[in-house]
């Protein structure tokens, strides 16, 4: 790849981070993780062909051009999530993936502001993977232990919640979550 087609790449994928929160590609492998789908299904669920999802995933495009397809992403996100915390079987996951294939998408605005379709509540790991997501988008895990180290002295809080969030596992994350939200 020449220096034209990286520059091109970067630029759409801080566009897809300023649209979506994320670089595509992340969002995209998240889902298939969390889903145990492979990529040909992922773009079947979401109405793509499998190069479009390609070329979206490594930055070749920004945008998701179909306001059904971006809202199939948003109902994949918080399937995923009800996976994550059990309220979801596999089984059901299955089912829900079709239905969602099937639906054609409303107002994009409609649901913009919740996580959880169902309850319109986000899920614990959901919202500390938007945490982990937004500190990691700044900046590197070395850098941000660095700056943790830097804080400890006289804001061991701080130091820790970065050293949680911003280098540590999902599941660790999960736990300080819950610990300090009582």
């Amino acid at each position: 790849m020449d220096a034209v087609q990286q520059e091109a790449t970067a630029r759409a994928r801080e566009l897809q981070r300023s649209w979506y929160g994320e670089p595509l590609g992340a969002l995209f492998r998240r889902l298939i993780d969390d889903l145990g789908l492979n990529q040909a299904r992922l773009a079947a669920v979401l109405g793509l062909s499998a190069p479009m999802l390609s070329q979206l995933m490594s930055g070749q495009r920004a945008k998701i051009g179909n306001p059904a397809v971006v809202q199939r992403v948003q109902a994949l996100q918080d399937l995923a999530g009800q996976v994550a915390d059990g309220s979801v079987s596999a089984a059901e996951a299955t089912d829900r993936m079709d239905e969602i294939k099937k639906t054609q998408g409303g107002s994009v605005l409609s649901n913009s502001g919740q996580t959880s379709i169902s309850s319109g509540a986000p899920t614990v790991k959901r919202v500390v993977r938007e945490i982990q997501s937004l500190l990691r988008s700044v900046s590197a895990a070395g850098d941000i232990i660095d700056a943790a180290d830097t804080l400890a002295p006289s804001h061991p809080e701080l130091a820790e919640f970065l050293r949680v969030y911003g280098a540590g596992r999902t599941a660790d994350a999960v736990a300080h979550y819950e610990a300090h939200q009582n």
